[in-house]
């Protein structure tokens, strides 16, 4: 048994502490908002009252929170993790965070005797849940060992790619990759949808072959039932499509097509799409070929996540 402070008890981060209660660690939970703590505690964790609460007494350290200043908060503010974190502690961030936050935050987890280790994860809410997610792990190989029993028991696939930071450039190229399937699986179905093609086998036969992925697999069934509850809100990876350009322009590297798709979270935000799922991209896509749903009020999530009723009458 590990002494875990958990930091972060959001969509996916609530999942992942419970799978380390079940593990049989003596998880301290801290969340800003008190509820997921309190639903935490009803599993057999402990409730902390701040960041270094959560740290006191603690191994192991994992901060989960949506984007870089939050993290900075949590573990460098007055009231965070290095306020209280013993020397020797092992701090884990798996939040997704621009890769010079890590390497900055690792610099002053050195200078303090902490360990550390950036682990951002894929996988969304369905891989937290069943602890299928995918982490890629910065940080010194003998901390990587350390950690890996507890990583272990969140992901089924945990890899050690390189010292501090590489783990969020890695995740940058997660991101960078997904967003861009996900618009061009967007683009298949509303030009398959536009040719009456029938669309269950279609997506069938497509998943089959080499056009095979993840987001046929799991997202496309949504998607064409238009349902786009989140279980990874467009603003959050409009946040990482940040991170990923700060990263190509920081090493000089061209990514057009990013850019691109980047440009299209910023036109669904713009639209108050921002709270749906990512797969949302499709909607953006009709608006652009002229099919969209819900002509009168397109920007609105209730017409989003519902599907679509029957034609309106017409005078």
């Amino acid at each position: 048994m590990t002494a875990i402070g958990f930091i972060g008890l959001g969509v996916m981060g609530r999942p992942m502490a419970e799978h380390l209660v079940r593990a049989g660690h003596e998880v301290t939970a801290y969340n800003r908002s008190p509820e997921p703590v309190q639903a935490l505690v009803a599993a057999g964790a402990k409730a902390a009252g701040s960041a270094a609460d959560a740290a006191a007494d603690a191994d192991v350290v994992i901060t989960m929170v949506p984007d870089s200043p939050d993290v900075e908060d949590v573990v460098l503010g007055e009231d965070g993790v290095f306020s209280t974190a013993r020397q020797g502690l092992l701090l884990i961030d798996m939040s997704s965070i621009r890769p010079d936050t890590a390497r900055q935050i690792g610099e002053e987890a050195l200078a303090r005797g902490v360990r550390f280790l950036d682990a951002p994860v894929s996988g969304g809410e369905i891989g937290a849940k069943e602890a299928t997610l995918s982490i890629m792990v910065g940080g010194a190989a003998e901390d990587f060992e350390a950690a890996l029993p507890i990583l272990e028991a969140l992901g089924k696939t945990v890899v050690h790619v390189g010292p501090v930071g590489s783990g969020q450039t890695v995740k940058a190229a997660n991101q960078l990759i997904v967003a861009g399937v996900i618009e061009l699986v967007s683009e298949a179905i509303v030009l398959l949808e536009a040719h009456g093609v029938d669309m269950e086998p279609a997506i069938k036969v497509l998943a089959g072959g080499l056009a095979g992925n993840q987001i046929l697999e799991r997202k496309a069934a949504g998607m064409l039932a238009r349902r786009f509850e989140p279980g990874f809100r467009i603003d959050l990876h409009h946040k990482d499509m940040q991170i990923i350009q700060a990263a190509a322009r920081d090493s000089g590297v061209a990514i057009p097509v990013t850019a691109l798709v980047a440009q299209m979270l910023v036109a669904l935000r713009s639209l108050d799409r921002g709270s749906l799922d990512h797969s949302a991209i499709l909607t953006l896509i009709e608006d652009l070929s002229g099919r969209g749903r819900s002509p009168f009020d397109r920007g609105a999530t209730a017409s989003l996540v519902e599907p679509p009723g029957p034609p309106r009458p017409t005078a």
